[in-house]
Parts: C-alpha cells; structure tokens; sequence
C-alpha cells in the first residue's frame, strides 16, 4: 500500500458530502451516463469534509485506511451498488458500509463519467502517461466516449511493453497480431492504437473495424487471444486496477484545489 499526498492545506469553509458531490458531478458531467452503478454519493457519513482519501475500489482495506488517516470521505472509481447485485447489506458488503457509517465517512464514487473525461479521465491520463495523443472516439456515435483511439511515435510491441511497463509499474500480457512469430525480430510497427481502461477487452473488435494497430485495456479473456491473432491486432492487457489509477488520482487533485482540502491517494495494490 502506497500513498501520495496533495495540497495539504486548511480551510474555515464548511463543506458538506452534498457540496463535494455536486462539484464532482458537473466536473464529470455524470448525469450524461447511464451506467453499471449510481454515480456521486452513495453513502452520506453526516459529517462535514475535512479530509479524503481517494483509490481505484473501495474494498475494505481501503476504508481501513481511510480510518486511519481521519479521512471524512473516500473518493472511488469503483464503489457499490452494482446493477444485478443483491441489495441487502449483509456479509462483505455490509460490513464494508458499517465501517463507514460507524466512522462519519461518506463515500463517492465514479464510474463512467471518470472512464471518459478528455482531461482527468482514465484513458486520458493512460494515453498521456504513454506519450500518445487521443484523437477521435473508439466509438464515433458516442457523444461522451468511454473508449478513444490515441496515436504515438511508431514503435515496435518490444518498445510499447517497455513504456507500458515504466508507466505502470508492471508489465503487460502482450497477444503478438502475428502468430508464432518472434516480437523481437518482427518489423511491425504500432502508431494508432484502441484505448479502453479496465475491462474493456472485447472492444478489441471495434478497435479493428476503426483501423487500429493495437488494443489496450486492462484484463484479457480467453477468447481475445484468438480475437487478436485473426484480426492481426496486437493486444495489451495492462491490468484492470493498474490502467484506472489515474483518473482518480486526478480528480483527488482537482478537489484538493478546488475545495483547498487535504486529499490522500491510497493504493491498495491489486494485480489484476
């Protein structure tokens, strides 16, 4: 577990989980996503917000943490109340909100809508933390595009996994677009490149039809070996939790400017 601290300063100014919340929603326009999960406030602590701890998911070592270090808020991409999950709060996920309420903590959380920002998004600081530039929407129609097609220096596979693997902190699983044949003496190069962060491997397929070299997001499926072999696109699987770190990350900084509050990413390693 790691943790990075932003402008830690004070402020008189009361503010509410409400207030935040509000800020938060219109900063990421998230009543333009119909999503997975109820996006902003999912659990009001009842006390004013003094500090926050951020993170990718809101598992229970996370809320420890956020007791520790006196947090009144935690800031997620991945928080509850998933579509199709049982809505009783027993077991796991009661006792992860009991923790929460027993300590005043209200939690916030952000799917979608931190997926898609142009600025602080999770592609986005993907592609800029890979030196690439996006350029058009992995899905045209979309007026709010959760995948983007980015470009980069035209580099080989073996040159991508190094910057992936600098950026990240951990190699990718790399599918070669050309089967049986050695990465390191192929003359291939990637320059336009698919980017959807976390679970998103089954766009590889529009990554294809958009013309795209290769495809990153962050878990693989059995069937996207094949997927990518057939369709002659290499795929990187970067790790669902390592490619959402820094939409998060992000928008702790922005809150901390905003509001002038002391905001703590704390990463719960995860190497999935």
């Amino acid at each position: 577990m790691s943790t990075h601290d932003v402008l830690i300063t004070s402020s008189n100014t009361i503010i509410t989980a409400q207030s935040l919340t509000e800020f938060c929603d219109d900063y990421l326009s998230a009543t333009a996503f119909k999503d997975y999960a109820p996006n902003g406030l999912q659990v009001d602590g009842g006390r004013p917000i003094k500090r926050i701890v951020t993170g990718v998911t809101a598992c229970e070592a996370l809320i420890d943490a956020a007791i520790a270090d006196n947090a009144d808020a935690i800031m997620v991409h991945h928080g509850y109340f998933w579509k199709g999950e049982p809505a009783p709060l027993t077991g796991m996920k009661g006792q992860r909100i009991r923790k929460l309420m027993q300590h005043g903590i209200s939690l916030i959380g952000y799917h979608l809508p931190l997926d898609a920002h142009p600025i602080i998004g999770n592609n986005a600081t993907l592609a800029a933390a890979l030196d690439m530039t996006i350029i058009e929407a992995l899905y045209p129609a979309e007026t709010h595009p959760v995948g983007n097609i980015a470009i980069c220096t035209a580099q080989s596979a073996q040159s991508l996994i190094a910057q992936i693997t600098q950026a990240l902190g951990r190699m990718p699983l790399h599918i070669a677009a050309e089967y049986n044949v050695d990465t390191h003496n192929s003359n291939r190069l990637i320059e336009r490149i698919g980017i959807c962060t976390g679970g998103a491997q089954d766009m590889i397929e529009q990554a294809s039809l958009m013309g795209c070299d290769a495809f990153i997001s962050g878990e693989i499926s059995e069937r996207t070996t094949h997927i990518a072999r057939e369709l002659g696109i290499d795929y990187f699987a970067c790790g669902h939790h390592a490619t959402e770190r820094g939409g998060i990350e992000a928008l702790g900084r922005i809150v901390a400017q905003q509001f002038d509050l002391p905001v703590t990413f704390i990463d719960i390693d995860n190497p999935a």
